[in-house]
């Protein structure tokens, strides 16, 4: 296929087709499909983390995304039996985000267990500048407690209260700088019915000071919106659909996909800057005032908008850089 073809076929499947979609429209086989998404996939989880830098963040919202993957496992029955059944087991997404440049900076799949929280933990720490503590916000689940105690935690001896005896032992303790909330929500009915803010780590003062430096408050709605787009641009995890994930591998490489387009080819509105002199239109309109940047575009990563056909064709040094990209 040509590259013009195949870059066209692989941002519709980033947009939320499915796979059989994308075969149906550029008259291939779903065979075919299928190794696009691994070649992508690899190509893509080399390219983030490469061009995403160290930040220094104030906040970073965690959260988790609840969805449902076919229970039939690979290679156990066909394609059509595992569609047809409708046994089916809960899967969920991680992500955390940038809430001022609205950068995914992490987005990854798996169980709500505490494994899975304190990887997704990691990852973000990784991604941070040398020094940097921001306040991390969720919502009640229990894991990040326990994920953020054991990275942002130290070793303390605690004082002997008796003259006598053997000592006590040292105490896993947070570190002063740590700093998280939690965001405790009650359901009832399935409508939500009372939202609780509840600090975890750090004194009530130190969080409200972060959360007033945008004038923000303590919420996860940042993330919930990713949420909703993640369903919209991810076949497998959205509502009511017959294209769910058959395995943990097909749905990171769909996570994958969604994950660098997000950041470096989806112009996001709330990002929107305003052009002082406005561009004149080149047909008929009134001119464009506003410009949408994209999440990368805003932290500073790359200098304009780019196409998805650019970041699967660019590549990190030492190797050539393509062309006239």
């Amino acid at each position: 296929m040509a590259p013009e073809q195949l870059g066209w076929a692989v941002g519709a499947w980033a947009e939320g087709w499915g796979m059989r979609a994308v075969a149906r429209v550029f008259e291939v086989a779903p065979t075919t499909v299928r190794p696009w998404g691994v070649e992508v996939a690899d190509h893509l989880k080399a390219f983030s983390p490469y061009f995403l830098p160290a930040v220094r963040l104030t906040q970073v919202p965690v959260d988790e995304l609840f969805a449902l993957r076919s229970a039939g496992k690979e290679g156990e029955r066909s394609e059509a039996a595992a569609i047809t059944r409708l046994a089916r087991s809960p899967q969920g997404g991680w992500a955390a985000i940038d809430p001022v440049t609205q950068l995914l900076r992490t987005l990854d799949v798996g169980e709500r267990t505490l494994a899975r929280a304190q990887r997704g933990v990691h990852q973000v720490v990784q991604g941070l500048a040398p020094g940097c503590v921001p306040l991390f916000l969720s919502d009640g689940c229990t894991e990040y407690a326990t994920a953020l105690l054991t990275h942002g935690g130290q070793g303390v001896q605690p004082p002997r209260r008796h003259d006598q005896g053997p000592p006590p032992k040292p105490r896993w303790r947070p570190r002063p700088q740590l700093l998280s909330a939690q965001v405790v929500k009650t359901v009832r009915r399935r409508r939500l019915g009372r939202v609780s803010p509840r600090v975890v780590f750090g004194p009530r003062s130190a969080v409200q000071q972060g959360l007033a430096g945008h004038g923000w408050q303590s919420n996860t709605a940042f993330l919930e919106r990713v949420n909703l787009t993640s369903r919209q641009h991810v076949a497998a995890v959205g509502r009511r659909v017959s294209t769910l994930g058959k395995g943990e591998a097909g749905w990171r490489q769909q996570w994958a996909l969604y994950h660098t387009s997000s950041n470096f080819g989806f112009p996001h509105a709330r990002l929107c800057q305003a052009l002082p002199p406005p561009e004149p239109p080149q047909g008929t309109g009134s001119a464009t005032q506003w410009r949408p940047p994209t999440p990368a575009r805003a932290a500073g990563v790359t200098a304009r908008v780019g196409s998805l056909r650019e970041v699967l064709l660019c590549r990190g040094p030492p190797w050539p850089q393509p062309a006239g990209v």
